[in-house]
């Protein structure tokens, strides 16, 4: 008989939707049915028992063509090309466990590299404003109780987070708000006339690049400044800016969510900067908080993972071991590799290849590439080593952090391919062996430069 499992979470977006129901065949080997995803959700599941995987890591040989490895020799081809470079560098980690995000850490602090990522090209301005303003946010499960006002800027989340709307923040029926879509004003401010921008109540279609003005336009108003106020900010009529800079002043329970249409385009940081003083200057007449619409379904859980171990999100340059060291623009992957400075990339539960500048892309390409991932992307295509895991979420377990920073306990639903590891058993193995190669050379390391320079151990 099929096994029916309840409280699945979802390996999608950064909802970590928790309420997934997954039909799996007797022998505990097929996905059969999933209940309760969005389209994309039920694809990665599904994807889970797909006949055509690759289960094997490979190496690109020298004609072009690839060559199938154990793990223990993809262990060791990683681990030298690790030792051998000047700056390795490690990024992605959107579709990882928290696990593995420790064990990254680990691995980097003996390689002496750099750990970064996807925050490095998404929410990084968010993040570097949560260090300038802080952050006054809530939970989604506050939103979906006791919000009557919500508003998404420079966010899609029809699209991009597709169980947004139904679980968390419009239409379900709350403990406070019974009535689910009829208490509550849907605000959207956008370039774009979105598909979520067509179900808002107010719908403000801001000139691209000019976000900062029409924040301190609605500042303006709540501090008494109306009458000093044009009759058009960043191609919104006063009128309009007036009228709903009412609906937020008079909020029992307003939730600002943010995406990358305000962290990438004119302003980054400061934009984030600005709305949480806007935030901040609600509360002092409402109740109101903010959140960062993340992407990916564990993208925020290495900034929390590395925040604890190093007390920085993303970005971490721990060439000198484990003192860490943070600077956008300078320890950034995309900086980093355009100035040639990367000498071994390894990209894990991302596609950098497809998400990267083309530039970026040609200089990690100068040197040995690695990708960990359980998918054949266009980062698999273009290694020199594909290391196949386990997908996290579906066959692999592990603590995942909600877009609102709550962790969940994903658990197992099928089992892995037979002989296929988990991307913390591939970084463990990977340290492991690091380790290893350093005790047999008894090599020790000195910092000269910002360079990892190896020399004979002392006594």
């Amino acid at each position: 008989m099929p096994k029916i499992l309840e409280g699945i979470g979802c390996p999608y977006c950064g909802c970590s939707c928790d309420d997934i129901k997954v039909v799996v065949s007797d022998d505990g080997k097929k996905i059969l049915e999933v209940e309760n995803a969005c389209a994309i959700g039920t694809e990665i599941f599904l994807q889970a028992t797909s006949s055509d995987r690759i289960t094997r890591p490979r190496l690109r040989q020298s004609d072009g063509s690839w060559k199938e490895i154990s793990y223990p020799e993809a262990f060791d081809y990683a681990a030298k090309a690790i030792v051998a470079a000047k700056k390795p560098l490690i990024y992605g980690f959107g579709s990882t466990t928290c696990e593995a995000q420790r064990e990254a850490a680990r691995l980097m602090e003996l390689g002496c590299g750099i750990l970064d990522n996807c925050a490095s090209i998404c929410h990084g301005p968010s993040l570097i404003a949560h260090f300038d303003n802080g952050y006054p946010s809530c939970t989604l499960g506050e939103v979906k109780n006791r919000a009557d006002v919500i508003l998404y800027w420079g966010a899609n989340p029809i699209h991009a987070h597709p169980r947004h709307m139904s679980r968390y923040a419009i239409y379900p029926l709350g403990f406070f708000k019974g009535n689910g879509f009829f208490e509550r004003t849907v605000i959207v401010v956008d370039p774009r006339n979105t598909d979520t921008a067509g179900i808002a109540d107010y719908y403000l279609q801001v000139k691209p690049g000019h976000d900062y003005e029409l924040f301190n336009a609605f500042r303006m108003v709540i501090y008494g400044f109306e009458k000093e106020l044009p009759e058009m900010v960043a191609g919104i009529p006063k009128q309009t800016i007036l009228e709903v800079a009412g609906i937020l002043k008079q909020a029992k329970f307003g939730v600002f969510f943010f995406g990358m249409g305000l962290t990438h385009t004119d302003g980054r940081n400061h934009n984030i900067d600005i709305a949480i003083s806007l935030t901040r200057d609600l509360n002092q007449i409402s109740k109101w908080s903010i959140m960062a619409m993340r992407g990916h379904f564990n993208v925020a859980g290495a900034n929390r993972v590395w925040c604890w171990s190093y007390g920085f999100p993303y970005c971490l340059d721990l060439t000198k071991g484990n003192c860490a060291h943070m600077n956008p623009g300078e320890t950034s992957t995309i900086d980093l590799a355009n100035r040639d400075e990367i000498d071994l990339f390894i990209n894990i539960g991302t596609d950098a290849a497809a998400h990267f500048p083309i530039d970026t892309v040609r200089h990690l390409k100068k040197h040995t590439w690695i990708t960990i991932d359980p998918n054949m992307s266009m980062a698999a295509e273009i290694a020199d080593l594909h290391i196949p895991v386990g997908i996290s979420g579906v066959e692999v377990p592990g603590i995942v952090y909600r877009m609102d920073n709550v962790p969940i306990q994903y658990r197992k639903v099928v089992d892995m391919p037979e002989g296929m590891l988990s991307d913390e058993e591939v970084l463990s193995g990977i340290a492991n062996k690091v380790e290893e190669i350093l005790a047999q050379e008894k090599i020790g390391f000195s910092i000269t430069n910002s360079h990892k320079k190896i020399i004979p151990a002392g006594p």
